[in-house]
């Protein structure tokens, strides 16, 4: 997503610290539990295997694999679960869209405890000299295969404006996910600008994904994409900006999508938190990219808490002055806190109750029901 700010020269704070087996700036456990000689908890083992389908990962060399990427590529085919150590894995990740019905644990069964962590940008030069990765090539996890299920990861980007002050794609990507019957439970989603990228694999495929008791963080446009995705329980938190001085300091959601695309993203008893000051930030914007101008961006969020960190009289506003907020699928349903209080009722389109029910879960996903998926 573009920034609406030329060069932004941020430090929040030093995300997460590079070397193997780092505390974390972002709350990350210093100390990752099952250090012992369980380190993959109640998921087995390479000696007591949960299934033959089923590899360890372990940065201490405990497991069938040291880095996330190197047990993708022993996989074949569907159907195989990694249950992966407490540890920072400091790598880029890409499941490829032939590895379908894959599942990743995190054995602590703590998010803080498993992370996923690395430092592209969209303006990172590539090493081979070939030009600069883009949004897309700076997700650290990049997740291109259907029917994928993760428990308990943290997938980050630890990339920091001001250390490249020269680079103007500032767009790092913690997780960029595009499977049909993605799932995610329990996870974190760590960045700063483009944080958690729900997309699907072409225009005309409607991925439909799920965040259960998730959390995600940034600042510009940190939820975005074209995918039809529920977020339930879910917990946004906007970023402080010591480099603006004025708002908006950025935008929670930037959904894209399909115009033929009935559905995209939902929100349901979810809560958005800031550490910026009061009204800094909007809630979303329409994101219609160049590649598809007949997005009609939609976005629902309901029976969720908002606090004063985001513009209660302005919630909305525009990427393009081409492509007006009003014009495209944004609605609202009793939510609460001041971030929620409607006070100029023509920036806060409200579901009726009736619209309401369509705006579940079940609407949104269809036949498939992620929430009751056993690990």
């Amino acid at each position: 997503m573009s920034s609406p700010h030329v060069q932004l020269p941020l430090s929040r704070r030093g995300f997460l610290l590079a070397s193997t087996g780092a505390a974390a700036a972002l709350a990350v456990a210093p100390t990752p539990a099952l250090a012992g000689p369980r380190p993959f908890g109640r998921f087995g083992s390479p000696a007591r295997r949960l299934t033959p389908n089923t590899l360890y990962v372990d940065t201490q060399g405990r497991g069938d694999h040291t880095t996330v990427q190197a047990a993708v590529n022993a996989t074949t085919g569907s159907g195989w679960t990694l249950v992966i150590a407490p540890g920072t894995y400091r790598e880029t990740v890409s499941l490829d869209a032939t590895r379908t019905e894959a599942t990743w644990i995190g054995a602590s069964e703590d998010p803080r405890d498993v992370v996923i962590v690395y430092d592209n940008a969209a303006g990172t030069p590539k090493p081979d000299g070939s030009g600069t990765y883009g949004t897309t090539g700076s997700a650290t996890t990049t997740l291109r295969a259907d029917g994928f299920t993760a428990r308990w990861i943290t997938f980050a980007n630890d990339w920091l404006r001001a250390d490249h002050p020269g680079i103007s794609g500032t767009q790092a990507v913690a997780l960029k996910v595009m499977g049909d019957r993605s799932a995610f439970h329990h996870c974190r989603f760590l960045g700063h600008q483009d944080t958690l990228y729900a997309d699907s694999l072409a225009l005309t495929v409607f991925a439909r994904q799920y965040f259960s008791h998730c959390y995600a963080e940034g600042d510009v446009d940190f939820v975005f994409g074209r995918a039809t995705a529920v977020y339930e329980h879910c917990h946004f938190r906007t970023l402080d900006r010591t480099d603006l001085t004025a708002a908006p300091y950025g935008f929670v959601f930037a959904p894209s999508t399909a115009g033929a695309n009935p559905l995209g993203y939902l929100v349901s008893r979810g809560r958005i938190s800031s550490e910026a000051p009061d009204t800094a930030y909007k809630l979303a914007r329409p994101w219609v990219p160049s590649s598809d101008t007949t997005a009609r961006p939609s976005l629902v969020v309901r029976n969720t808490w908002m606090g004063a960190g985001i513009d209660a009289v302005a919630p909305y506003t525009n990427m393009s002055n081409s492509y007006p907020w009003q014009n495209q699928r944004f609605a609202e349903y009793r939510n609460l806190g001041p971030g929620a209080e409607i006070t100029v009722p023509e920036n806060r389109p409200q579901l009726s109750d009736e619209q309401a029910e369509s705006a579940t879960r079940e609407a949104y996903l269809g036949d498939w029901r992620p929430w009751k998926e056993e690990c």
